[in-house]
């Protein structure tokens, strides 16, 4: 799992400031230079279509970085990790 997320803070791609949700339209935007509304409307119409729309957004969600490099999906489970112990 450590090279997923060494491969993940490697690409330019991160959550972006100016944010709503997670970030994750916003940062999109920001690396592209689109508008960021732009970005939040097209993702509102792939939610039309059942699965696509909420699915890539979670998984973003769980493994793009934030701005500090740091990633909810390794955060959840070294929480998990710590917690068994």
């Amino acid at each position: 799992m450590d090279s997923l997320y060494k491969f993940l803070r490697s690409i330019p791609l991160r959550r972006g400031p100016d944010r709503w949700v997670a970030g994750i339209c916003g940062g999109i935007a920001a690396k592209f230079g689109w508008d960021p509304a732009v970005v939040r409307i097209a993702t509102l119409l792939l939610f039309l279509f059942p699965g696509l729309g909420l699915g890539a957004y979670l998984v973003l969600w769980l493994l793009l970085p934030y701005q500090d490099g740091s990633i909810v999906l390794e955060r959840a489970l070294a929480g998990r990790h710590r917690g068994t112990r």
